[in-house]
């Protein structure tokens, strides 16, 4: 007879958590940090791929590992290797406009996360951060899947100026809280991730009301963010 398995809660935000790390609000449920393998299996378990966890960012710690080595520029890869297990002519990046060819990136970043393929992920992260810099046009979905990427880097302080850029331009944005209280999370401070929880509550039924397609494709990132910060506010 096979037993059920012990339902665990999160130190942290109380939330019933298994694994090395909370869903909810990233906190570990093991003492250390995470190793490469398991930070990339987060990566994968949260990221954005569409409808999957934005929660990745926490599960990324700062310094964690070393940034991924310099790549060629994305804009010049022609037939880079993107094809899946089932075979087929990988795409021309060179032929694509720069968004696609930044989603392009980071979704074969995500899927080789997923894959637990760590050196795909480490080779095409500066590509996609390449990509991202071409952009023309600019939207706080891109700038979200961006500070994904950086945090994967160590770049806390560039992932953080991500952040404030989508509120800028979007006041009242949750990707920008998001974003804001996971650097947070990461540098320790509680206060400020207090703040961004409670900035978050604040702005969240009135910013649905909005109906903004990334909301749409990161339901499940922004419900648990909204049950972590409820978790802290209780």
């Amino acid at each position: 007879m096979t037993s059920s398995p012990v339902e665990m809660k999160c130190p942290s935000c109380g939330a019933p958590a298994s694994g090395n790390f909370c869903r909810a609000c990233g906190a570990a449920l093991q003492t250390g940090h995470p190793r490469p393998g398991e930070r990339l299996a987060w990566m994968a378990a949260g990221g954005a791929i569409v409808g999957a966890l934005a929660l990745v960012l926490f599960f990324i710690s700062r310094g964690a590992s070393a940034a991924p080595p310099a790549a060629e520029s994305a804009a010049g890869v022609a037939a880079a290797p993107f094809a899946s297990g089932g075979g087929g002519t990988p795409p021309d990046l060179s032929q694509m406009s720069p968004r696609e060819r930044f989603d392009r990136l980071y979704n074969r970043i995500m899927k080789a996360a997923e894959s637990g393929d760590e050196n795909s992920v480490n080779q095409f992260t500066p590509m996609a951060l390449m990509a991202y810099q071409q952009l023309d046009s600019i939207d706080a979905d891109a700038r979200f899947h961006a500070a994904l990427l950086k945090l994967h880097t160590g770049d806390v302080a560039g992932a953080k100026a991500l952040g404030d850029t989508v509120l800028l331009k979007n006041p009242g944005h949750l990707f920008g809280y998001i974003i804001l209280g996971t650097a947070a999370r990461w540098s320790k401070d509680d206060a400020e991730l207090k703040r961004q929880y409670a900035a978050f509550l604040k702005h969240y039924d009135a910013e649905l009301k909005v109906d903004r397609p990334e909301y749409r494709d990161h339901a499940r990132s922004l419900e648990d963010f909204k049950k972590a910060a409820e978790g802290k506010s209780s």
